[in-house]
């Protein structure tokens, strides 16, 4: 089942990134991604299992780290 793309999914990029000290558009750099997209995902909003795997890698996270990453998955 896909989620609903209005329906918030918690997760923890934005506590991650922050704790590596790591900026939005650092992390929107090396991930590929839109700076707004980064944003987007931090405040919970729909993304593609994609987004969150380039996210994850961009992070230095193995892909396994994906349930403290995005919680409601």
């Amino acid at each position: 089942m896909i989620p609903s793309k209005g329906r918030k999914q918690r997760n923890n990029v934005r506590k991650i990134r922050e704790s590596k000290m790591m900026s939005k558009a650092e992390l929107a750099r090396k991930t590929g991604l839109s700076v707004q997209t980064i944003d987007r995902v931090e405040k919970g909003y729909y993304c593609r299992l994609d987004t969150k795997r380039k996210i994850l890698i961009a992070l230095d996270l193995d892909l396994e780290d994906r349930d403290g990453v995005f919680l409601d998955d």
